[in-house]
């Protein structure tokens, strides 16, 4: 379906907001695909970093032919856009004390789940190389922290360096970001025996799991076997994934 944009702006170096209207009620952790105009042949998957009422938003990164393409539309401009797609966040009843955890492009999926679970005890600990973004939004639901790998805002280092004194008191994890970050996140949500929800980022070519681009190694009472994350995922139990 086509859609039509009410926003698209720089809000960081490199980095885009769009706003665009949307009909389906989404769940956090969930994707749409993208039809970046030009000569690209393939829609382009973007987590939904918020939905309000009828309309969503996307947070991207200028990466690619495609980004550079998205990056060019303006308000009342139409895109092409399936979706939602994805399995997203489960959200529990039960627990109170939850830790979310982002690094770089990763981190809008999880203000879209931070702002579901506002009600909550959240502790929100992001990374970024250089350039904070979101931040702000971030603060009206929990208590953030900041690593930057250049020491520009919050403490220098890795966002996995703020967390390990955090994770032994709290109910669930969730995170979203590069594997090594995800993998780091995973072996801490082990060592105290914490539940942990992972959002893992491919690259993919239908969204639909049709095409097997974006296949995933998972483990299974009997061994292993791949999961595809635009159809399975892109949310797994982090207990399941092989790093």
């Amino acid at each position: 379906m086509e859609y039509v944009v009410r926003e698209n702006k720089e809000i960081s170096n490199g980095i885009y907001r769009l706003r665009l209207e949307f009909d389906d009620i989404p769940a956090p952790g969930q994707f749409i695909m993208i039809n970046c105009g030009g000569n690209t042949l393939l829609k382009r998957p973007f987590s939904i970093c918020d939905h309000d009422g009828n309309e969503i938003a996307i947070v991207y990164r200028i990466k690619g032919k495609g980004t550079y393409n998205l990056s060019k539309v303006k308000a009342l401009d139409t895109l092409e856009v399936t979706g939602p797609h994805g399995h997203g966040f489960d959200i529990f009843d039960k627990f109170n004390n939850i830790l979310i955890v982002g690094g770089g492009i990763g981190i809008p999926p999880l203000l879209f789940l931070s702002k579901k679970l506002k009600n909550k005890n959240l502790k929100i600990a992001l990374g970024f190389k250089s350039d904070a973004f979101l931040v702000d939004e971030f603060q009206k639901y929990g208590d953030v922290v900041i690593a930057t790998e250049d020491g520009n805002t919050g403490i220098k280092g890795y966002v996995t360096d703020l967390i390990e004194s955090e994770i032994k008191d709290i109910d669930i994890v969730y995170g979203c970001g590069p594997m090594q970050m995800l993998k780091s996140v995973k072996d801490m949500a082990e060592k105290y025996d914490v539940p942990c929800q992972i959002s893992i980022e491919e690259h993919m070519g239908c969204g639909i799991g049709a095409c097997m681009v974006c296949a995933c190694k998972t483990k299974t009472d009997s061994g292993f076997q791949y999961k595809k994350v635009c159809k399975d995922g892109p949310v797994f139990w982090a207990r399941e994934v092989v790093f």
